[in-house]
């Protein structure tokens, strides 16, 4: 099953000729990118898909699915709260945070909410460990990040997208 492939054949293309033809498994992060697009998620068909299209063994492709916090090889909510803890934002407070945000939610770090709206992780710097407790909020349209964050304001930003799924 070629799925990607079929549906988005223009947008490969055009993103295999970013590379040259023997370096064309540069193009593993946007094609990744393109099937979590798709999915909400990269699944085990649109790995060794991607794999098939960069002649690369399926492994390197989940490698790169593992590493980068950016993909996920499971479904999750269609916000994904990713928080900062690191020792800078930990000063900062912001283990406090999420826990606070995660009792809030009614789940733990790791889980979807059981609407599936919403799910919140724990990442490694976000490069902001001045404006800490901060996060960012990954959908399939993007990511965007949320700086000197409390319970309260985080809180305010979830009921905006639970009142408009």
């Amino acid at each position: 099953m070629n799925h990607l492939r079929e549906k988005y054949a223009s947008e490969i293309e055009a993103t295999l000729a970013k590379y040259p033809p023997d370096h064309k498994r540069a193009a593993a992060m946007p094609l990744l990118y393109l099937a979590q697009r798709e999915y909400g998620y990269v699944t085990k068909q649109a790995l060794i898909e991607i794999s098939e299209i960069l002649d690369v063994p399926p492994t390197e492709i989940g490698q790169l699915v593992g590493f980068y916090t950016l993909y996920y090889d499971e479904p999750g909510g269609k916000y994904r709260i990713q928080v900062c803890t690191d020792l800078p934002c930990a000063l900062r407070g912001a283990e406090e945070f999420l826990e606070q945000l995660c009792e809030n939610l009614g789940i733990q770090v790791g889980e979807t909410t059981p609407d599936g709206l919403i799910t919140v992780e724990k990442v490694m710097c976000l490069a902001g460990c001045d404006r800490a407790p901060l996060f960012q909020v990954q959908t399939a349209e993007g990511i965007t990040y949320h700086e000197n964050q409390s319970v309260e304001s985080a809180m305010k930003l979830v009921r905006t997208w639970q009142s408009n799924p």
